[in-house]
C-alpha cells in the first residue's frame, strides 16, 4: 500500500531525495528502478571510475558492448520491446518513471542502460512491419545486445522538414543503390546497422520516403564522427553512402511508407524523450541544493540567503510542473488517447523548464558552476541541447497551435 511518506525511488546514491513523495508507478516499476539504481551506482560506477568515463569522456565501443550485454543479462536492456519479443509489459507511465530515474542518477551510462541510442528502443516499433528475414538478421541481434543500430533521418536540408530528403535509393534488379549523406545521427559512431530513411521517387520534387535496414559495415558506407556536440560527447556522427547496394529485402514495410513508419509512434516517442530532461534537471536541482547547504559565505551557508532560497524554490516548482505534465500525458496515452498536442506541450515545457533549472543551478554554484568538470556545467550544456533535439521548441509550438486551431475548425464545421 502506498503512503504519503513513501520516498520516491529517484535519488542519487549519496544524496537525499529532493522531496518525500508518493511513487505513482506500479510495484513492478519501483522494483526495476531499485535494481537499475543498484546497477548504475554499483557495477557501472566502478566501470566508469576504472576507465576514466564521465560526461566529457565517452566510452568506447568495446566498453559499451559490455554494458549492453550486462544490462541484457539483468533484464533491463530489452524491457521496452513488445512482450512477444521478450519485453516487460509496462505502462507508458512506468516507462516514463523508469527512464526518469535512470537519468536522475547522473550516471554517464544513463543513455545506454536501456540502449536508447543504439538498442531495442530503436527497433521495437518495427516488429509489426518486420519480415522473418528482418527479425533474424537485424532486430533479433539488436534485441540480444549482439549488435547496435541507429535511426538515420536527418540531413543538412532535412531537419524539421523531415520529408525533404536528398539521400536517394534507385532500384536495380533485386537491389537498391543508395547515395547520400545523413547528418547528426545519434548512436552512429558505435552502430552496426541503421534504419535509413531515403527518397525512392524518380522525380526530385516528389516526396516518396522509404525505410531500409542498412549494414554500416558494408562497402560504400562510412561513418564520420570526428565532431562533438556542445555537451562534449561523441555519440553523434554522419553516415556517408556511396553507391551502396542494399537487397530489396531490406525494405521495411511498403515502398513510400517510410515517413509514416518513422512518425507512426511520434507522440509516444516525443513523450519518452522528456524523462531524460526531467531526470537531468532533477540532478541539477539536487546538486544546487547540496551545494547551497555546504558552501559558506559571510559566516553561514549560502542556502540561508533568501536570494538563493528563491532560486531553489523556482527550480523545484519548474521541476514539479514538468513532471506533472509528463505524467499526465503518459496517463492519457495509457488510457488510449492520441495526445498529439499534449506530447508536444510536454516536450516544449520539459526542455524549456529543464534549461531554466540548469541555468539557476550554475548561478547558485557561482564560479564553480562555470568550470568544466562540474556536473552542473555539463547539465547546463546538455539541457540547452534538448531545446533543439527531437524537435525544436518552435516545431512543438507549431504542433500545439495546429491542434488547437484544428479543434476550433472542427467545432465550427
Amino acid at each position: 500500500m502506498k503512503t504519503a511518506t513513501t520516498p520516491s525511488p529517484i535519488a542519487e546514491a549519496n544524496s537525499p531525495p529532493l522531496f518525500h513523495t508518493v511513487f505513482e508507478g506500479s510495484p513492478q516499476a519501483a522494483n526495476l528502478i531499485a535494481r537499475i539504481n543498484d546497477f548504475l551506482h554499483g557495477e557501472l560506477a566502478t566501470l566508469a571510475a576504472e576507465r576514466g568515463i564521465d560526461h566529457e569522456h565517452s566510452p568506447d565501443r568495446e566498453t559499451l558492448r559490455k554494458v549492453w550485454q550486462r544490462s541484457h543479462a539483468l533484464g533491463f536492456y530489452g524491457m521496452t520491446l513488445p512482450p512477444q519479443m521478450g519485453g516487460t509489459p509496462l505502462s507508458v507511465l512506468d516507462h516514463v518513471l523508469i527512464k526518469e530515474a535512470i537519468y536522475a542518477s547522473g550516471s554517464p551510462f544513463s543513455p545506454h542502460v536501456l540502449g536508447e541510442l543504439s538498442g531495442p528502443p530503436r527497433v521495437g516499433a518495427l516488429a509489426r512491419q518486420a519480415t522473418p528475414y528482418h527479425m533474424e538478421h537485424f532486430i533479433a541481434p539488436v534485441a540480444r545486445a549482439e549488435k547496435a543500430i541507429c535511426f538515420a533521418l536527418t540531413e543538412v536540408e532535412a531537419g524539421s522538414d523531415a520529408g525533404a530528403l536528398q539521400t536517394h535509393a534507385v532500384r536495380d534488379g533485386d537491389e537498391f543503390v543508395i547515395n547520400g549523406r545523413k547528418r547528426f545521427i545519434s548512436g552512429s559512431p558505435f552502430a552496426d546497422f541503421a534504419v535509413l530513411m531515403v527518397t525512392t521517387s524518380p522525380e526530385p520534387k516528389q516526396r516518396e520516403i522509404s525505410a531500409f535496414f542498412v549494414d554500416l559495415m558494408q562497402a560504400g558506407v562510412h561513418v564520420e564522427s570526428g565532431y562533438k556536440t556542445m555537451a562534449g560527447q561523441s555519440h553523434t556522427g554522419d553516415i556517408v553512402l556511396e553507391n551502396v547496394r542494399v537487397p530489396a529485402a531490406n525494405l521495411i514495410g511498403a515502398q513510400g511508407r517510410g515517413l509514416a513508419l518513422a512518425l507512426g509512434r511520434i507522440n509516444v516517442n516525443r513523450l519518452l524523450h522528456c524523462p531524460a530532461m526531467v531526470g537531468l534537471a532533477s540532478a541539477a536541482l539536487r546538486d544546487a541544493r547540496d551545494y547551497a547547504c555546504q558552501r559558506r559565505q559571510f559566516g553561514r551557508t549560502i542556502g540561508e540567503f533568501q536570494a538563493v532560497q528563491h532560486m531553489l524554490a523556482d527550480m523545484a516548482t519548474d521541476l514539479a510542473a514538468a513532471r506533472a505534465l509528463m505524467m499526465a500525458t503518459a496517463r492519457q496515452i495509457d488510457a488510449g488517447g492520441e495526445a498529439r498536442a499534449e506530447a508536444s506541450m510536454t516536450k516544449l515545457f520539459c526542455s524549456e523548464a529543464g534549461f531554466r533549472i540548469a541555468d539557476k543551478a550554475v548561478q547558485i554554484h557561482g564560479g564553480e558552476g562555470i568550470v568544466q568538470g562540474r556536473r552542473v556545467e555539463f547539465l547546463f550544456r546538455m539541457l540547452r541541447m534538448y531545446r533543439v533535439l527531437t524537435g525544436t521548441s518552435e516545431i512543438q509550438r507549431n504542433t500545439i497551435a495546429r491542434e488547437l486551431l484544428d479543434v476550433t475548425g472542427d467545432a465550427q464545421r
